[in-house]
This record gives structure tokens, sequence and C-alpha cells, in this order.
């Protein structure tokens, strides 16, 4: 059986949405015991990814670790050669630039060659 083809995003930017959070902020990756993460981090329920999964979604802006949250999608990360992409979610009404939103998200992008954001039209 083949996973689902990576689906598009960009219809997703700008989009108030519900995340389910997996790894709370201050969580230690499953697989990787060195990697914790600065930001909430879970998914969006009733949604396919190409991996088979539901969408995966970084929190960036809430300072506590939450069990699920709403949010309004501020970027996309996109990576080449992945059977996923990421959605970067703020809190509705929140600005961020896009350099803010790749510091973000820096701890585990930076393992993923060519990875790169498409921010949406929130903040600067």
């Amino acid at each position: 059986m083949t996973a689902p083809r990576k689906p598009d995003l960009t219809p997703y930017l700008g989009q108030r949405v519900r995340v389910i959070v997996d790894r709370p902020l201050g969580s230690v990756h499953p697989r990787h015991p060195d990697l914790t993460y600065p930001v909430n981090y879970g998914e969006l329920p009733g949604t396919t990814s190409g991996d088979g999964h539901p969408i995966d979604a970084y929190l960036v802006g809430w300072d506590v670790p939450l069990r699920e949250a709403e949010g309004t999608v501020a970027a996309i990360v996109i990576r080449p050669g992945d059977h996923e992409d990421k959605l970067i979610v703020v809190p509705t009404g929140a600005a961020c630039t896009a350099e803010q939103l790749r510091a973000a998200v820096h701890f585990q992008e930076r393992h993923f060659a060519g990875s790169r954001l498409i921010p949406g039209t929130l903040g600067a």
C-alpha cells in the first residue's frame, strides 16, 4: 500500500485551525532523546498528510505546554523530498515575522535539507 500523495497545504494559510498537541512544549522527541521541543507540536484532526497521518503543526506563540489549541495558520514549512510538510500556527491576532517563525522551528527543521518557509500574510 502506498502512502497518500503529499497534499498542497497553501489553502490553510490564514485559516483558523484546531490542533491536538502530542508533543507539548518542553517534551522530548520520542525517537531522538537529545531533541527537546521549545514549542508545542501536534496535528490537525480529520486531515491526512503525505505520510497517511494527520497534518502536523508547530504551535508558535504559546509559552506553556498545551493539550490542544486553536489558532491561525501563519506559514507552511516545505520539506522537499519528504512525505509531508508542516503548518505553523500562531494565536489568532498575533503578528509574527517570517524570521521569527523560521527561528521557532529551526530546532527541528535544521535536520531537513532544503526545508523552506512559505509565510502567510500575518505580521510584518
